[in-house]
């Protein structure tokens, strides 16, 4: 069992008495760690030693309380402070939580109290996110696509947060967020946190499947219940019994189905078209889309019954452009896993290209991202990734000078230059790049991709 880390609380107070009874009452856990400071410069000096937890008194000898909290706030983003003021005023508890701080509190017989209950907050939340790491790490080595779930960033902390707290429960998620951000990937996230792990993980894609077929691919079908059936069917429903069932881009669901869905749902039971036997199924759901469901539901398109049943627990995801330096967290891990998995070298971002890479806005997000430096990884001559490398250019992917590439054209181009340098050994290259043979010869006959 992996030990607890200590936390780490830094007591700005310079005033001796009160600071004391901080260091007493924040001491009386002892997972805690706490230093006191009496000026600001001695804490701002230690700050490399990455608090935890920060109380800021408001007056102190040598700083105003704004300008210590933006160097906080600067230097140890990820560290909570509170503000802690002998004088209430408005004005100033609401700039001091404009500009950052967890809370603002006025020195009174229950400020102790009140600040005990906020660090067991902050602590229970720091702990979460480390298990939550740890078990991101399982889950990347269990399904190899945990990737786009890596982030420092606080908006993908928060989404860590509430992958953990939807895993200890049974509750609905509804996941939200631009195409190519990882919604499946959430899914997979709850999926393998929770008690279901062991059992079914079934993915549907509601767009990508026939409007006159959907209800056959949800709820089964009996021998003979349309032309074409010849043979009874388990629909994804009894196929996820005892798991949990992921339907992407479900406002694509016809009106007419999403009644049908509606009751399912409710009664906690299926009966296959063409039969009338009811099979009892127990699910954990996970739906998802990069429509805004509310928007739907007021233009009618999507019913208003079914849009509560399925809210749950929401988790947008951000976009990419929106993650600050993850995007150099997330080209790395892309980068090494490329090299890994086809025996090359690893390659390193230089500079350049890190800067190309924080200036791109991405809107095909994660997804765009490991297109584009996989396909960089293939195209660079030696261990160095150039920023010239990166098929970048106007907000688009782009290969040499004057040319854009499509996502698809990307992929395309990563294929066509394993063929070219393994000889058109179709069956390699498909068992390289993990990519199905009947792929590779599909876009060979519709003259993508080239022998010889």
């Amino acid at each position: 069992m992996t030990a607890t880390l200590p936390f780490k609380i830094f007591v700005i107070e310079d005033n001796e008495w009160y600071g004391e009874l901080l260091m007493h009452r924040l001491s009386q856990n002892p997972n805690h760690s706490v230093f006191r400071f009496t000026t600001a410069r001695a804490c701002l000096d230690q700050l490399s030693e990455q608090p935890d937890f920060i109380t800021l008194d408001y007056s102190l000898p040598d700083a105003k309380g704004e300008e210590v909290l933006r160097q906080i706030r600067e230097r140890v983003p990820g560290t909570e402070v509170i503000v802690i003021s002998g004088q209430e005023d408005v004005r100033t508890a609401v700039n001091m939580l404009q500009q950052g701080a967890y809370d603002y509190l006025v020195k009174d017989e229950n400020t102790l109290d009140r600040l005990w209950n906020i660090v067991s907050k902050v602590e229970q939340q720091a702990r979460l996110r480390r298990e939550n790491s740890q078990l991101r790490q399982q889950i990347g080595a269990r399904y190899g696509a945990g990737q786009a779930l890596l982030g420092e960033h606080p908006l993908m902390q928060a989404v860590h947060t509430l992958i953990a707290k939807a895993a200890r429960t049974t509750i609905t998620v509804s996941v939200s967020g631009e195409t190519g951000t990882g919604k499946e990937l959430v899914a997979k996230a709850i999926h393998f946190q929770s008690s279901r792990a062991a059992l079914p993980f079934v993915a549907v894609n509601m767009a990508a499947i026939p409007h006159e077929l959907v209800e056959s691919e949800l709820f089964g079908h009996e021998k003979g219940a349309f032309t074409g059936a010849i043979a009874r069917r388990v629909g994804r429903l009894e196929e996820a019994n005892g798991g949990t069932l992921f339907l992407d881009e479900i406002a694509d669901l016809d009106l007419s189905l999403q009644a049908k869905l509606l009751r399912v749902l409710q009664e906690r039971e299926v009966t296959r078209v063409g039969g009338n036997q009811s099979t009892p199924f127990d699910i954990r759901l996970i739906v998802a889309t990069h429509h805004d469901l509310l928007a739907e539901v007021q233009a009618g398109r999507f019913r208003e019954d079914l849009y509560y049943r399925l809210l749950g627990l929401p988790v947008a995801l951000p976009p990419l452009r929106q993650r600050g330096n993850d995007v150099l967290l997330l080209a790395e891990a892309f980068v090494r896993d490329f090299c890994n998995l086809n025996n090359i070298p690893l390659r390193q971002l230089t500079e350049g290209a890190r800067e190309r890479l924080r200036a791109h806005p991405f809107p095909g997000n994660v997804r765009e991202l490991k297109a584009v430096v996989e396909l960089a990884t293939v195209l660079a001559d030696g261990e160095q990734i150039l920023a010239e490398d990166l098929p970048l250019r106007s907000g688009k992917p782009t290969v040499g000078p004057g040319s854009q590439l499509s996502l698809r054209d990307q992929t395309t181009a990563i294929v066509q230059n394993c063929l070219d340098e393994m000889d058109g050994d179709v069956l390699a290259v498909a068992a390289r790049l993990r990519i199905g043979k009947s792929t590779i010869y599909r876009m060979i006959q519709q003259q993508e991709l080239h022998i010889g």
